[in-house]
């Protein structure tokens, strides 16, 4: 087995998917056949309110789900930044959706990749599929899931909920293509 050791802020206001984005990678590290803890924290308020979620995704036991240098974070509005820009490990990852965050990253010791993931989730019919769009892109970067390995977490996490299969897809589809390009 592949040698891994990723931590992972997703973080948000409540309603931008970073809770389910923290299952989505949860899952998919189980799929590979990795350790796999996710730790959710939602703010005084659920949706509208600040939200993130911690994952970690390991080849070994893991000790704790708490994440303090994140090898990578998702982050989709600008108070998050704020928050966990400087606590991603030199050399890490950082995705930023700047349809909601209006300032540049300030460090560049860390791969930043900026795209308008709300804005992309719109144009694609369902504006709650950022999340997705995000999840592909980290896949790429980092290596780690391929297109497989989310349809098939898609297919898990939708339940009865078959409808919203398609547009999901297509999200991690736009999402490889914008990790590509």
């Amino acid at each position: 087995m592949t040698s891994i050791n990723e931590s992972i802020i997703c973080a948000g206001f409540g309603g931008q998917g970073v809770i389910t984005l923290g299952k989505v990678f949860a899952y998919a590290g189980m799929l590979k056949g990795f350790h796999v803890t996710w730790f959710p924290s939602y703010g005084a308020e659920v949706r509208g309110g600040t939200a993130h979620s911690m994952v970690k995704i390991s080849s070994e036991e893991i000790a704790s789900p708490i994440v303090k240098e994140p090898t990578a974070a998702v982050v989709m509005n600008g108070p998050s930044l704020d928050k966990f820009e400087e606590k991603i490990a030199k050399g890490g990852l950082l995705i930023l959706n700047t349809s909601m965050v209006r300032r540049k990253a300030s460090r560049s010791d860390i791969d930043v990749v900026e795209v308008p993931l709300t804005d992309e989730a719109i144009k694609l019919g369902n504006v709650r599929v950022a999340n997705m769009i995000a999840a592909s892109i980290y896949g790429v970067k980092k290596g780690l899931f391929g297109e497989e390995i989310m349809d098939d977490v898609i297919k898990k996490m939708a339940g009865k909920r078959e409808a919203i299969i398609p547009v999901n897809i297509k999200a991690v589809e736009r999402g490889m293509e914008i990790a590509k390009g």
